[in-house]
């Protein structure tokens, strides 16, 4: 395992040559990916697509290749690099997969030779079921919109003794900020430009989802938070959210289309012996994305290199207690890494 000091030399020392490289969609008008060419290119917040007519598996499954990147997005707002993220997130995904596939499936194809931290994904091009399926075992303090607090905290302001929250009535008095809620909920979310929070109502009637398909999502979500918080509890943590997205196969099967319980899709908090959460200046020690979030002081704010770097140490960090393995990054250059898995993958799946 690499203690803080090998990490902080590592981030200092190849933090910023591993995030140098052109995007996928240059790489491709570059010539240097040419069974890519004529593909679409779909740029995400904090991953890019590409799929086309010409990638079909040879039994004629679509391929859509995912490529992890760098950036990290806060309050939907790309705040800049991070040093290793990509890696560190990519090898936390393929992990926590190997828990959680046999009751969510997945989109993705096992490639032999493909490493943990490959940050190219190979998955097949699904019918994607357009909500984030969220699910909440505690009420996290949160500044984003969607959030269980920030509802809560409107709530309170207008002296309201029970809200309405995703389908769910709850006292206000009963809940508490960090707080264990009454009950693991499900509260799915929309996927637009700002998320809002919504009911399984809502996906009926508006026809993003049958009430087959939501029963599905959320049952078998149920499971694998359940599976995953098993597994926390052996290294002193808890699951207190995620969210997942879901998407329709060749064969009409549901599966998991995204990342699976990453520092970036759910939270995790450390407990002392006796099952208590630990704290450090009256918050949760914790392991996920709302560290970066806590740095942000104004709406377009960029993070500096010094705050990258934090940042960066903070996930390889979370990354080894999670996993119990040692982060062994992949130090070729960016584009390299990206073209050669590729070709791998290619010539696999072709």
């Amino acid at each position: 395992m690499l203690n803080e000091e090998e990490i902080r030399e590592l981030v200092a020392t190849h933090g910023a040559a591993v995030n140098e490289g052109r995007p996928i969609k240059q790489l491709i008008a570059d010539g240097e990916l040419p069974r890519l060419n004529g593909s679409t290119v779909l740029e995400g917040k904090v991953s890019d697509s590409v799929f086309g007519e010409a990638l079909k598996t040879s039994s004629g499954r679509s391929i859509r290749l995912m490529f992890r990147n760098n950036r990290i997005s806060t309050h939907d707002v790309n705040r800049g690099a991070i040093p290793f993220k990509d890696q560190v997130l990519a090898f936390n995904h393929d992990h926590m997969l190997r828990l959680v596939q046999p009751v969510l499936g997945s989109s993705q194809f096992e490639v032999e030779g493909l490493s943990p931290v490959s940050t190219v994904i190979p998955a097949e091009n699904l019918n994607l079921v357009k909500l984030e399926n969220v699910l909440r075992l505690y009420m996290a303090e949160s500044s984003t919109s969607t959030s269980l607090y920030q509802h809560w905290i409107a709530a309170k302001d207008e002296g309201q003794t029970t809200m309405q929250y995703a389908g769910h009535e709850l006292a206000v008095a009963e809940l508490q900020p960090n707080g264990l809620l009454p009950y693991l909920m499900d509260t799915p979310s929309t996927k637009e430009a700002e998320d809002r929070t919504i009911d399984a109502a809502y996906l009926i009637e508006n026809g993003i989802c049958s009430a087959g398909q939501y029963a599905q999502i959320r049952n078998s979500s149920l499971m694998a938070f359940g599976i995953v918080s098993q597994y926390l509890a052996e290294k002193g943590m808890v699951l207190v959210d995620t969210k997942t997205e879901h998407g329709i196969n060749a064969d009409g099967e549901i599966v998991a289309a995204d990342e699976l319980y990453t520092m970036d899709s759910s939270r995790f908090w450390k407990v002392d012996e006796q099952g208590d959460l630990l704290t450090r200046d009256g918050k949760p020690v914790s392991f996920s994305k709302e560290f970066a979030r806590g740095m942000v002081k104004e709406k377009d704010q960029q993070f500096s290199q010094e705050q990258a770097n934090e940042i960066a140490v903070r996930y390889i960090q979370g990354l080894q207690h999670l996993t119990g393995q040692a982060f062994v990054p992949d130090l070729r250059p960016r584009e390299q890494r990206i073209i050669e898995s590729v070709n791998l993958i290619l010539d696999a799946l072709l």
